[in-house]
């Protein structure tokens, strides 16, 4: 930039402006520009800052320590690694099996009565019960029953302590039938023991007891924590849950839950957390159901009416669930990182005073959130609401302020600048819905022609997907905007103000509407908002405002804060969300939801900073390099193997299906079907589409329309909530010999007794089956469940069919029950109702032919599969 251009840019607009003719506008919009390389070294600057800051502090871990260091009294990820590598090498864990059951609870025994041999009996007394749980309870619209299911519970209790309100600490040490299970949940169960072994050794005594809870059927639709909490002696006295659990592996743990309705919980985190992770975002996030999972502590709050810190791994998620959960995607610095905030979550609260009372704590919800993992800010609610309410009416009210001042320089009247404003603000609107909308429709245009999830393997991607488009829907409507007005009223630098304004506003009103709404995550806009309200008010203040482009200065310098942080915010769950795309199910395009985030993240990162490219002389040419971005993200993605979702242990697409056998007995006894196939539950967007052009012989397959329209739940074993939900898209392979499995569930009519009041017939069973067995009851039109054997709430709460999930652990007994079926014309010589039986049988591989089809699958496919047997009955 040459003297006489710095000087110009320098002068007062005052001065300046009253100098040019109308015939000069023209020439004076192009003598205030910058060169275009400018405006797009900008852009570079802030991309650079993200790669350089954003992502460092993302992913940052803690130096580990090592036995060296056991003195010191702290968290030593040394002994957590190797008792993790211990617990791998158990294998899988499923409920009911000998992994399970034995030697897991012998693996945790046994690291427990060493720990035990090391405490400081003078000031601690450890007691360790191992829990058998029989119990049931209705969750996702069916009865959850369990029988023996094991739980290692152990209480730390210091010495002299009157208090009866305990702390409790839980994980889970059961899996998926495919899945070693280390970083759901070895992780955090390892974590636990090491945190035991230092406070149970520790000099350093505390007020509250400790129950430390290593449940054993988490994975099992949550039974174990309820087995816990309705039964076990000490569950009355828990009053506040640290749940630890995982949906990813190897990172940093996130505070993704607290409360309900206790905010001085928050206040423990601030104090007790060394490496900060959490925000309100997450908890509303997940809240709304749109994380695919769950966990214990729903239970905990439901049935225990607890509070706590809801705490998960969540990086890496593509090993989620599959046979590459292992520890060598678990670094030590991630066991330390998880074990400093556990230990010192544990000492705080083991402490507080709000223990003493809980019920004198509780309040509203609380806002909190973590500045790139260095602080944490936390606020009540209330006072969120008003904060936000209060920013926002000053950035409008300065917003109005300098518009008057524009005015006044520009020696125009004041009504000119605002209904100039007025069209400036039409125009932002239009962005804002570009930038939503822009990204949208690329998800829309991808998932549309078979391409969705091309960015599964390849994150880069999303710049040129999602970025770029929601950069170009930001500024292309201010420059058109700016290349149409012709106004010699007022300066361009002031234009240019008047557009950011503009943005402002729309983020106003956006603030103000979605605070009456009542979301906490208003916090995002509102601190956005800060940093535009405070460079303005400085500028207003000095003589910035009026002199060039001089008030982007401070406002550059100030924008670098809100950059960083939303970044970083809308980047955490780009990776988080993004290996969950791939569970998401097919009835949904998960391109939207990720699009829709990124666009997010985009506007509320770069919204006033993108703007600024309407300072160069040539801001045509950056939307044009934006725009070259996308199309070449597109071709990557339509057109080379980069944009293929899956990659072979890192990116795998899950394969889930059952072995079937299926069986078919009429009310005379006789079988009208008996056949085998394969059931498919496809999780993902793609579906099937990716296979059938791989190895594996999908030849016949067909979905479960048909049979669903005619058959009581589709007529095949559906394994849990998770399968019956996916019903409308199973599909079925058929298979000629008949599919083998260990066993098959025995049925056996114990008894049928017509009741006292002679409209009522009682049926009694005897049920010989695996340890996950579901079965389905439908009765006939004229027909109704009275009652039965299972928890009579649910006949209340639900329709037909109803669905019971059993599953034992320890305790293989048969399983006796009865159902009271109640006809008003008393005629019992019919048909009354259906019956199946769903027998999974998840702890062998099948049969030879199941194997080898097993083995067609390609690299990039993680099958998660077993046996199942399937039996109808008519009574």
């Amino acid at each position: 930039m040459g003297d006489k251009e710095k000087l110009i840019l320098d002068e007062p607009i005052e001065d300046g402006v009253k100098s040019y003719s109308r015939k000069n506008a023209k020439k004076q919009k192009k003598y205030f520009q910058l060169p275009w390389y400018f405006a797009g070294g900008i852009v570079l600057f802030w991309g650079m800052l993200f790669i350089a800051v954003v992502k460092p502090l993302f992913y940052r871990l803690p130096e580990p320590l090592t036995v060296e260091d056991a003195s010191k009294g702290v968290f030593i990820a040394e002994r957590a690694q190797a008792n993790l590598y211990d617990f791998e090498a158990i294998g899988t864990k499923v409920v009911g099996s000998d992994g399970n059951e034995h030697k897991t609870v012998q693996f945790l025994l046994k690291e427990l009565n060493l720990i035990q041999q090391n405490v400081n009996t003078d000031l601690f007394d450890m007691e360790i019960d191992v829990q058998r749980a029989y119990g049931a309870y209705v969750k996702w619209n069916l009865v959850n029953m369990y029988q023996g299911i094991q739980n290692i519970v152990i209480k730390l209790t210091p010495k002299g302590s009157t208090s009866e309100n305990y702390i409790l600490v839980n994980s889970h040490f059961d899996s998926q039938p495919t899945s070693p299970s280390t970083g759901d949940d070895g992780h955090m169960v390892v974590s636990i023991l090491e945190v035991l072994r230092v406070i149970s050794s520790s000099k350093q005594t505390f007020q509250h007891p400790i129950i430390f809870l290593i449940n054993g059927s988490e994975e099992n639709s949550l039974q174990a924590s309820h087995g816990f909490i309705a039964y076990h002696k000490w569950a009355k006295n828990c009053k506040v849950v640290i749940n630890l659990d995982a949906a990813g592996s190897g990172g940093r743990e996130i505070m993704f839950q607290t409360g309900p309705k206790n905010p001085w919980l928050v206040n423990i985190y601030k104090k007790g957390a060394k490496h900060y992770f959490s925000t309100t975002m997450a908890e509303e996030i997940f809240q709304t159901g749109l994380v695919p999972s769950y966990t214990d502590f729903d239970i905990f709050v439901e049935y225990g009416d607890l509070v706590g810190l809801d705490i998960g791994q969540c990086i890496n998620g593509f090993v989620y669930h599959t046979k590459w959960d292992r520890i060598d995607v678990i670094p030590r610095a991630a066991l330390q990182n998880t074990g400093d905030n556990l230990l010192g979550l544990v000492q705080t609260l083991s402490n507080a005073a709000e223990l003493n009372d809980p019920s004198a704590y509780t309040g509203g919800n609380t806002i909190f959130f973590d500045v790139l993992g260095l602080y944490l800010i936390s606020y009540s609610a209330e006072t969120g609401t008003k904060f936000n309410y209060a920013v926002a009416a000053a950035a409008i009210v300065l917003v109005y302020l300098s518009l008057l001042r524009i005015a006044e320089k520009s020696d125009v009247n004041s009504g000119h600048v605002l209904s100039s404003f007025i069209l400036v603000l039409v125009v932002q609107v239009i962005a804002f819905v570009l930038a939503l909308a822009l990204p949208l429709l690329v998800a829309y245009g991808l998932d549309k022609y078979g391409f969705s999830l091309s960015y599964f393997a390849t994150p880069s991607l999303l710049y040129g997907l999602f970025v770029c488009p929601s950069l170009i829907g930001l500024a292309l409507p201010s420059f058109v905007y700016l290349q149409l007005k012709s106004d010699d009223k007022v300066a361009y630098p002031q234009q240019v103000q008047l557009i950011l304004h503009g943005h402002a506003a729309v983020l106003s009103i956006l603030c103000i509407g979605i605070n009456y709404y009542g979301l906490r995550t208003t916090y995002v806009i509102t601190w956005t908002l800060v940093f535009y309200v405070v460079p303005l008010a400085f500028n207003l203040i000095t003589t910035l405002h009026d002199r060039g482009f001089s008030w982007t200065g401070i406002l550059k310098i100030v924008q670098v804060a809100p950059f960083l942080y939303n970044s970083y915010l809308f980047y955490c769950f780009i990776v988080i969300l993004t290996p969950m795309m791939g569970r998401f199910g097919q009835d949904t395009n998960p391109d939207l939801i990720i699009g829709g985030l990124t666009a997010l993240g985009t506007i509320l990162s770069m919204g006033f900073l993108i703007l600024l490219v309407n300072m160069s002389r040539r801001s045509g040419v950056i939307l044009l390099g934006l725009l070259a971005s996308v199309s070449v993200a597109v071709s990557i993605a339509t057109s080379t193997d980069i944009g293929f979702p899956y990659r072979a242990k890192t990116n795998v697409q899950r394969v889930p299906y059952l072995q079937v056998r299926r069986v078919f007995y009429e009310y005379d006894g006789t079988v009208s079907k008996d056949e085998s196939g394969y059931l498919f539950n496809f999780q993902d967007r793609r579906g099937v589409t990716p296979l059938l052009e791989s190895s594996v012989d999908l030849t016949g397959l067909v979905n479960m329309t048909s049979d669903c329209a005619k058959y009581m739940m589709c007529g095949v074993p559906l394994y849990d909530h998770r399968w019956v939900e996916a019903m409308d898209y199973l599909t079925w392979l058929p298979r000629k010999n008949p599919v083998w499995t260990p066993a098959e569930p025995t049925l056996e009519l114990l008894n049928k007794t017509i009741l006292s009041d002679g409209q009522t017939i009682r049926f009694e069973f005897n049920l010989n089956c695996t340890d996950h067995t579901s079965l389905f009851i439908q009765p006939n039109e004229d027909v109704t469940v009275s009652n039965w054997s299972f928890l009579d709430e649910y006949l209340t709460t639900n329709e037909p069919p109803y669905h019971i999930y059993y599953s034992y652990g320890i305790d293989d007994t048969p399983l006796n029950f009865y159902i009271d079926l109640k006809k008003s014309d008393a005629d019992f010589d019919v048909p009354l109702f259906q019956l199946g039986v769903s027998a999974q049988y998840m702890h062998v591989a099948g049969d030879d032919e199941a194997v080898q089809f097993d083995k067609t699958f390609p690299e990039y496919a993680v099958t998660i599969q077993w046996p199942a047997f399937y039996k109808k009955f008519q009574f």
